[in-house]
């Protein structure tokens, strides 16, 4: 996942005094008229606004814009305004110098750690389940691999699909942060009781440095990792399906996750129907390429800084905000859904709450702690190309058929 400095929480600098403002005014519009007609223009605070008819493609005016409005400290941003376009000269925010990379280094080396104790959760891989009786505590460490490596491997991959794209643009960008998480064996070990996130990570971020150039530079960036990740989870989840077998069902029953229908589809695929009183015991790849296909799907939730909100943005600019609000009533509205049908299959009141929980803690983290703001690109008036929409448009599609309506489902025999 990619993050952008949000715009809405920007704090401009406070305007210069007024005669000053007034010699700024002026040289940034002796710059501004043989790019644009200038119909009118305002000053707001230390910001400058230019409205009228371009004289050039916008791709050429941004670029003539940013080289003469950088030695007044300034960086423009073109978009339409009531069928004009508008010039908004912004004052320049310095650049972060490039950080140091041990954080990064540290980040991911805890991620490893925890990711490998999560992955002692998931059995079925026989060469590494012989490893959990070895003599050596170290050796039975390492029976986690296989689930620990194909979600690191998705995330790895996501991450640096952003970072590249990021990159090839021009764009200012950080090295992956990953999140590493306790796992329930930790919270096992430490209070009796099986508490902590199954993956053992929360994922992983990029910080980007700069503004996105164009809807175009904007989408690659937020596509790239979605695409990028699911290039490894898909092939990893058709593997690990065929290392994986049908199994009755045992006395005690059994909890395991949730399908969504492109999990559904692969396993009917690979197995048929399966009968009554038994249960795909799956390998600990398939478990893990899971993990990586939901955090593809929630990365894809159109709204705000999620990738799926910059590809709504690119996709359809201002109303992003609607779309945004739709998906937050939808992920309502899901969980009111898994709420019913859990009480409808036989499940008990608790149960039911699990199952719908999460939608809910998920509508109210994208309206509280993401929002719906984005920030626009420096040019917001090019079009987004043709193929990068028929590119979104199925992105949207992979986002209904990775996101599972239930994250965990729980069977008896």
């Amino acid at each position: 996942m990619s993050w952008w400095p949000s715009r809405r929480v920007r704090r401009l600098p406070p305007p210069p005094p007024p005669d000053e403002m007034l010699v700024t005014e002026d040289r940034l519009r002796r710059n501004v008229e043989d790019v644009l007609v200038v119909r009118d223009r305002q000053v707001r605070g230390a910001a400058v606004v230019f409205r009228g008819e371009l004289t050039t493609e916008p791709a050429r005016a941004l670029d003539l814009l940013i080289a003469r409005f950088r030695p007044f400290g300034y960086t423009p941003y073109l978009r339409e305004d009531a069928g004009v376009v508008a010039v908004q000269a912004l004052p320049m925010t310095e650049t972060a110098a490039r950080p140091a990379t041990r954080p990064n280094v540290i980040l991911f080396s805890m991620t490893c750690v925890t990711m490998l104790l999560a992955g002692l959760g998931y059995v079925g891989a026989p060469m590494f389940d012989a490893l959990r009786t070895a003599p050596s505590l170290a050796l039975r460490f390492f029976a986690g691999i296989p689930f620990a490596a194909t979600l690191l491997a998705v995330l790895v991959v996501h991450e640096f699909g952003h970072y590249f794209a990021a990159r090839y643009h021009g764009a200012s960008v950080s090295l992956p942060y990953f999140v590493p998480a306790p796992p329930p064996i930790l919270g096992y070990l430490l209070f009796g009781l099986p508490i902590g996130v199954p993956f053992g990570t929360l994922g992983a971020i990029i910080l980007m440095r700069s503004p996105a150039r164009d809807r175009n530079s904007l989408f690659d960036v937020a596509a790239a990792g979605p695409l990028a990740g699911l290039a490894v989870a898909f092939p990893a989840i058709v593997v690990g399906l065929t290392w994986s077998s049908v199994v009755p069902i045992p006395p005690e029953g059994y909890s395991g996750f949730g399908d969504s229908l492109l999990t559904w589809g692969l396993a009917y695929l690979r197995f048929g129907h399966i009968p009554p009183g038994h249960m795909l015991f799956t390998h600990p790849i398939v478990d893990a390429a899971w993990a990586g296909l939901l955090v593809t799907a929630l990365n894809l939730i159109p709204v705000g800084q999620l990738d799926g909100g910059r590809i709504v943005y690119a996709l359809f600019g201002r109303r992003h905000r609607t779309v945004g609000r739709a998906t937050v009533f939808a992920l309502l509205v899901l969980g009111v859904g898994a709420f019913l049908w859990s009480l409808r299959t036989g499940g008990d009141i608790v149960l039911a709450i699990g199952s719908s929980l999460n939608w809910f803690v998920w509508a109210g983290l994208i309206s509280w702690l993401v929002g719906l703001h984005h920030s626009p690109p420096l040019d917001d008036v090019s079009p987004l190309s043709w193929g990068r929409r028929a590119i979104g448009i199925a992105c949207l599609i992979l986002l209904v058929l990775m996101l599972p309506p239930f994250l965990l489902q729980i069977k008896s025999s």
